[in-house]
């Protein structure tokens, strides 16, 4: 029996024909990358609704137009492969985070197909460069602990930081209405392909406070996760090992920099977190789990002793280097650039991002991360968010949507929350300037 592709299962689960076809509309907004890289091509100049009401054939026909190659793909190639930049690859990866569950279908009350929407978006997404890979990071992948499948008030908490494991993935993401022809791990498989046929690397959020963690149970009340507890621990690292051998390779770790009681004064996570030898084996398990030693394992903030998170088992650290500084930017990426199992981050923006920075100053820090080094493949790690690409409307931000799940629909309808979820004409000139920074960029 042929081995189907995830994508093209994916496709005809949604009833569209796998044929696939060049497409005009992506031609006509293509950006590229300068001189002998101008074959690195993404979309730019646009408002995110107009990826997000496309359906997924015109999604996959775009991110196809957009390949690197000089061949036309008219079936979607099987096996696809993650773009090769070594074991270390996340020592210098720029991690941009994707909330997929703000980007869902908004249809009344309802939360869903996150991962599609996820999907829609990844054209705009810039592909790698010669010397460093950009790496995309979904917000959400196991349920939410309240509300998950539901959208609330912009002021009713439905936090993405708790979150249930050991059951199914989340309804927010997961198209649920074709689970009977192509399943979960199928669908979280076709993104993943999706993503590394653009040359993306891909990756996920978790929370490891144990107080934000349930264990999910079919037939009575899930149970609170217990760090001390063997079982739970396995049940952890076997979930991560899952993910990665569907196709990710990245895993940011919320609360990092605490491992180990390290700096609790300023701990805002709730719950004990795991001792210092306890995540090196956790760690190290997902790795050897997985069959896969380059996974790149970024900490929130775990920066300042370098070696107490390089020997921990991370390749990155976030906000430690200032990135309106593009000097000391500069200096750091120097300094570090010797060690290639674990550097200091730069930030745009994390998910805390209360959303007050203007865009002068974003696009001055996208600089700083992308050019302040004297050779590419010496530049720091870095982070930024899904708002430093398409800015968000005026009265949210990045954190508030981590926390909460609003519709911004005026009609209840998935269109209007799309159109309204972000800024209108400023921020597809925003989004402009962006692509022009990453096509000289692209040049690395």
């Amino acid at each position: 029996m042929e081995n189907i592709s995830p994508i093209d299962k994916l496709l005809s689960a949604l009833e569209y024909d796998t044929i696939l076809r060049e497409d005009v509309w992506t031609k006509e907004h293509a950006y590229h990358g300068i001189g002998e890289h101008c074959f690195k091509k993404w979309v730019a100049n646009i408002l995110p609704s107009e990826l997000l009401k496309r359906n997924i054939k015109d999604a996959v026909n775009s991110i196809v137009t957009l390949c690197e190659c000089h061949t036309f793909y008219n079936k979607f190639p099987n096996p696809v492969y993650s773009p090769d930049y070594g074991d270390k690859w996340g020592r210098s990866a720029n991690y941009i985070e994707i909330n997929n569950r703000a980007i869902a279908e908004m249809e009344g009350n309802i939360c869903k197909n996150g991962l599609l929407s996820s999907i829609k978006m990844l054209p705009a997404i810039f592909p790698s460069a010669k010397s460093w890979a950009n790496c995309v990071i979904l917000s959400q992948i196991f349920p939410n602990i309240y509300g998950d499948g539901y959208n609330k008030g912009s002021f009713e908490e439905n936090s993405l930081y708790g979150t249930k494991i050991g059951g199914k993935y989340s309804k927010n993401i997961i198209c649920e209405e074709i689970l009977d022809k192509i399943t979960a791990e199928e669908q979280l498989k076709a993104f993943n392909d999706l993503a590394h046929f653009r040359g993306l690397k891909t990756g996920f959020r978790v929370a490891i406070s144990a107080g934000q963690i349930k264990i999910a149970k079919d037939d009575y009340s899930d149970e609170p996760f217990n760090w001390d507890n063997y079982e739970h621990q396995e049940l952890f690292i076997n979930e991560c090992a899952k993910l990665m051998n569907l196709g990710f390779e990245a895993m940011y770790i919320d609360s990092a920099k605490h491992i180990g009681g390290h700096d609790c004064i300023n701990y805002a996570g709730v719950g004990k977190l795991p001792n210092y030898g306890q995540m090196q084996y956790i760690l190290n398990e997902i790795r050897a789990r997985s069959g896969s030693f380059t996974i790149s394992f970024v900490g929130e903030k775990s920066t300042g002793d370098f070696e107490r998170y390089k020997n921990l088992g991370l390749t990155a650290g976030t906000a430690f280097v200032d990135a309106n500084d593009f000097n000391s930017v500069k200096y750091w990426a120097e300094k570090t650039k010797y060690d290639r199992n674990y550097a200091p981050g730069v930030e745009v923006s994390n998910d805390n991002d209360p959303g007050g920075a203007t865009y002068e100053e974003r696009l001055n820090r996208i600089r700083a991360m992308l050019f302040a080094s004297e050779f590419p493949s010496d530049k720091l790690p870095s982070f930024m968010q899904m708002h430093d690409i398409f800015p968000l409307r005026y009265d949210t931000n990045t954190h508030h949507l981590m926390m909460t799940n609003p519709s911004y629909s005026t009609d209840g309808k998935k269109e209007s929350h799309w159109e309204n979820l972000f800024t209108k004409d400023d921020g597809r000139n925003y989004n402009h300037m962006v692509g022009e920074i990453f096509a000289h960029a692209l040049c690395h």
